[in-house]
């Protein structure tokens, strides 16, 4: 077995000749490498190996992906693969395609040579390792002939990367302390679900309880006290091994919103339980009190109201809300009494200051930032403050034939200038986003004039300042807009969240675990919402981001993440925990 030590104390030579293997006839890709010795991890190793690609010119590129076979094609059937291409292509079913399947990636390698001029690259193990089926590699090859090719020519490299990554593990005797459980664990909650096709998991929906009881079956196997409170955040203790220590807090949210992806919230659930439960198994113990939290609400699908679990933790449970109504009139009171919880404890729930020294929330990215960049980890700044609105806008339905261009109130073309206004306004400083998500024309017909347009405004920058300024303009904007059209408008605020920026002593020795583990420190911001901005009203906060897959694309069924980047994570926050110092 080749050990990371007798790579870096090998000749140059045979440095290169153990690696060969790695990248598909492409010695030159170690050889450039072995200049970095020593690694101080097999991670050290795999960067410096991607860094040697990423610093290459376009021609030697494009050189390493047309040095790839097509899947399934003339070489496989020849016997011409190498035994690494050979056994990852069997491990996902490609040599026992049917007449069909194996007509479908003919004609899919013919048009993807023909359109990109380089073959179709998949690392067909998957971000499991254990293998994609052949109707999902078939599926991605679909999808991803779509691409532009500068985006495509991206996209083959991380896969070449990956198919890299998978073959050094198994050369080198890798084995994934955290992340195939996490991975599993994240397969196994999606298995409920509040519709038959896809994952979604309301606030205290069927499904949503199945999966509180399946975290707190985790948690208790993994040696935590554990509790479900009134609001359903579900929670697992673990004591530390000196008395009166205070509690680091850490976890995320469960619920997802309809269509989801199986790893937005979860994650930062399950990757803290695999912890636990390997301390557990050692026998050892913290020098504070540790809290995993599965927040039972983050996404306000069901209620149209953000943070339920995470709010009650910080003692800023709006008890108002308790008569919110979902869409078949069920309010959160009647829901929660049905779930067996009693509404009137919540704000019993609450944490006292005092005695929280941290929270810490592990997330999948969700953008591409760190996958651009050909990073697992990195470590956030803050957390954009968000403003949303529902608008509904109020013109004169009537005939299309005939009423005039210039008589007409039009309601839905007062709202597609809206949303011209939202990007143009929006796309002026950094950081700052603006998105019209939802439209609609109801009662709408072919040949009537709207009279009625909904739509829905959400406006997110790290500045709060350069947020409400972008707000006034764009609520500016509308009035401009509907009195020139003669539309009558009106807005409800639905969110109104400040920026949560992280904790720099925090972001400190969250950086220095990522550090540990052989990848440089990297900052980014959170365009998204996290339960880490309620904590942030009650101590000190900080994230750690993984890179997310397929582009970046999240709370979609395509978001996903590897075991490595899981097992990764984990890794670091584990040092995180046994290295934590709290504030002075």
């Amino acid at each position: 077995m080749t050990t990371l030590s007798d790579l870096n104390a090998c000749d140059t030579n045979t440095f290169v000749e153990r690696l060969r293997g790695l990248y598909e006839h492409s010695p030159w890709i170690p050889e450039r490498a072995a200049f970095a010795r020593p690694f101080a991890t097999v991670t050290a190793l795999k960067q410096a190996l991607q860094g040697v690609v990423s610093s290459a010119t376009l021609d030697e590129q494009l050189g390493l992906i047309r040095a790839h076979p097509e899947l399934a094609g003339k070489a496989a059937i020849a016997g011409e693969l190498t035994a690494e291409s050979t056994s990852e292509q069997a491990r996902s079913g490609l040599n026992l395609c049917s007449p069909e399947e194996f007509a479908t990636l003919h004609k899919l390698n013919a048009d993807y040579n023909a359109k990109f001029g380089f073959p179709f690259i998949l690392a067909v193990k998957g971000p499991t390792g254990q293998g994609l089926t052949r109707e999902a590699v078939i599926a991605t090859f679909a999808r991803r002939l779509k691409n532009q090719r500068n985006d495509e020519i991206a996209e083959c490299l991380r896969q070449i990367h990956r198919i890299a990554e998978i073959r050094l593990n198994e050369l080198l005797g890798v084995s994934l302390a955290f992340g195939p459980q996490i991975m599993q664990w994240s397969e196994d909650l999606a298995q409920w679900s509040d519709d038959a096709d896809g994952l979604t998991c309301a606030y205290l929906t069927e499904a949503h309880r199945q999966t509180a009881a399946q975290l707190a079956e985790w948690m208790r196997g993994s040696g935590m006290a554990v509790t479900i409170d009134s609001v359903g955040n579900v929670v697992g203790h673990c004591a530390a091994n000196a008395p009166g220590a205070k509690t680091l807090i850490t976890g995320s949210h469960y619920d997802t919103v309809r269509n989801g992806g199986k790893y937005d919230g979860r994650l930062g659930i399950l990757l803290p339980i695999a912890i636990v439960r390997h301390l557990h198994e050692r026998g050892e113990k913290l020098p504070f009190n540790l809290e995993v939290i599965g927040f039972a609400e983050e996404e306000g699908v069901r209620f149209r109201s953000t943070f339920l679990g995470s709010n009650a933790v910080t003692g800023q449970f709006d008890m108002s809300l308790l008569d919110a109504v979902d869409a078949d009139g069920v309010t959160i009171r009647s829901a929660l009494q049905a779930a067996e919880h009693d509404p009137a404890t919540i704000p019993f729930i609450a944490r006292k200051r005092e005695d929280v020294a941290a929270y810490v929330e592990v997330h999948i990215e969700q953008g591409p930032v760190l996958l651009e960049r050909g990073l697992p980890l990195g470590v956030v700044t803050a957390i954009a403050g968000s403003s949303r609105f529902l608008i509904e806008l109020t013109g004169l339905a009537s005939h299309a034939g005939t009423t005039p261009m210039t008589m007409r109130k039009d309601a839905a073309a007062a709202a597609a200038e809206i949303v011209l206004l939202v990007e143009q306004r929006c796309s002026q400083a950094e950081s700052l986003v603006g998105t019209v998500g939802q439209l609609s024309v109801p009662g709408g017909s072919v040949n009537v004039i709207p009279g009625a347009c909904k739509l829905s405004l959400d406006i997110r920058a790290a500045d709060d300042a350069v947020r409400l300024a972008a707000v006034k303009d764009v609520m500016d904007g509308i009035a401009a807009i509907c009195a020139r059209r003669h539309i009558e408008w009106s807005a409800e605020r639905i969110v109104e969240a400040s920026a949560a920026p992280c904790a720099p002593w925090l972001m400190d020795q969250l950086g220095a675990a990522v550090e540990r583990t052989g990848l440089a420190r990297f900052d980014l911001l959170s365009g998204a919402g996290h339960d880490a901005m309620a904590m942030a009203s009650l101590t000190d906060v900080a994230m750690l981001f993984t890179r997310c897959g397929n582009g970046g694309i999240s709370h979609n069924p395509l978001e996903t993440m590897t075991a490595d980047d899981a097992d990764l994570a984990a890794t670091a926050l584990l040092d995180f925990f046994r290295r934590f110092q709290p504030r002075a």
